[in-house]
């Protein structure tokens, strides 16, 4: 890699002309010099196109039809020039130093660079809380010895990921089956294609509001049974890739990993009716929960009983009280402040 590479910073676009100023500033004021910043806006129908024709030609400008994000982030990257990609959704945004703190971090044999985004609400404000959280370490190294253990890995959205222009190339254009998830399409592939880094840092914001695909702005059990039906699909992905390269995936590997036996409890729980696996029971995914998380997590012990309960709470409880223990993990910016307070004081009693 370059002394001075050039990063190219890529936002997609549909009709959130009320933020995409933002996300354009915040990659034009970058501390780093090197910088491009192509936009791509993917057939909206509000005042995108105004906003975008406002920066002239400080920015690249791309108008496609609806094709969805993955169409958007393909589009984006064959107009674009650099050693080092950002994928950035229009709501929301990067802090000055991102790409210059990733440049720092950036070795040959890495394929991706992640770092923590901080939560914000419609008009910015922080909520306090991060993704992913600050107990949660992110994945650094060879990360696809992981990938292959339990089927997941601590990363971080759209908006947090720095991608090498090299790796990238062997894995795009992202399929349409994954229009609408390319961060899951990115996140399986690319630790196959080199190691990734972990910025601990917050160094981006991750916007919730009402009009989010995928945030939480509340608990409901369609929003569970479409994580399900995705980590399905990933695994089928993760099967693919691992198949490509020689390698195994250990029949079980659904049941070790805790991002989907979380979810599907909770889809089951919430609306065990229109579950999408009808052989699931709760006591199974109890079961299959305090395996993930004794025999494959790398938590420590109090983190471990922590997660126990949760799964015993969630799988046993009447539905009020399970809905509660899955907004409590899900949607840590709609708890109540007396629990995060509690688990302060947890933390630090048997730290």
């Amino acid at each position: 890699m370059a002394n001075e590479p050039l990063v190219s910073i890529i936002i997609n676009n549909y009709n959130y002309d009320r933020f995409l100023a933002q996300a354009i500033d915040s990659g034009l004021n970058q501390t780093y010099p090197h910088i491009e910043v192509i936009v791509v806006d993917d057939g909206s129908t509000d005042n995108s196109r105004g906003v975008i024709a406002g920066y002239g030609d400080r920015i690249t400008p791309i108008f496609q039809e609806n094709g969805k994000q993955g169409a958007a982030l393909n589009n984006g990257f064959a107009a674009s020039h650099g050693d080092i990609i950002l994928f950035l959704d229009s709501d929301d945004y990067l802090l000055p130093m991102t790409a210059e703190r990733v440049v720092e971090a950036w070795k040959p044999e890495v394929a991706k660079i992640h770092y923590r985004l901080q939560v914000v609400d419609a008009e910015s404000k922080p909520s306090g809380t991060f993704i992913p959280t600050t107990t949660m370490k992110l994945a650094s190294g060879e990360v696809w010895r992981q990938l292959l253990q339990d089927g997941g890995y601590v990363s971080t959205p759209m908006s947090g990921n720095a991608y090498s222009r090299a790796a990238l190339a062997q894995i795009v254009p992202i399929p349409d089956a994954y229009k609408t998830t390319a961060d899951d399409y990115l996140m399986i592939s690319i630790p196959f294609y080199g190691d990734l880094v972990g910025i601990e840092d917050s160094l981006g914001a991750y916007r919730i509001h009402d009009s989010n695909q995928w945030a939480l702005t509340s608990v409901s059990g369609s929003r569970f049974r479409r994580f399900v039906q995705h980590d399905l699909q990933n695994f089928a992905l993760l099967q693919q890739r691992a198949k490509e390269f020689g390698f195994e995936v250990p029949s079980d590997v659904e049941m070790r990993s805790l991002g989907r036996l979380w979810s599907r409890l909770a889809s089951l729980r919430l609306e065990p009716q229109l579950h999408p696996v009808s052989s699931d029971r709760s006591p199974q995914l109890i079961y299959w929960g305090l395996r993930s998380l004794w025999q494959f997590s790398g938590f420590n012990w109090p983190k471990r009983v922590i997660y126990s309960i949760w799964f015993i709470w969630v799988g046993l409880m009447p539905r009020p009280l399970a809905k509660f223990g899955i907004t409590w993990l899900y949607a840590p910016h709609l708890r109540p402040k007396v629990i995060d307070w509690a688990l302060i004081r947890v933390r630090t009693l048997v730290s």
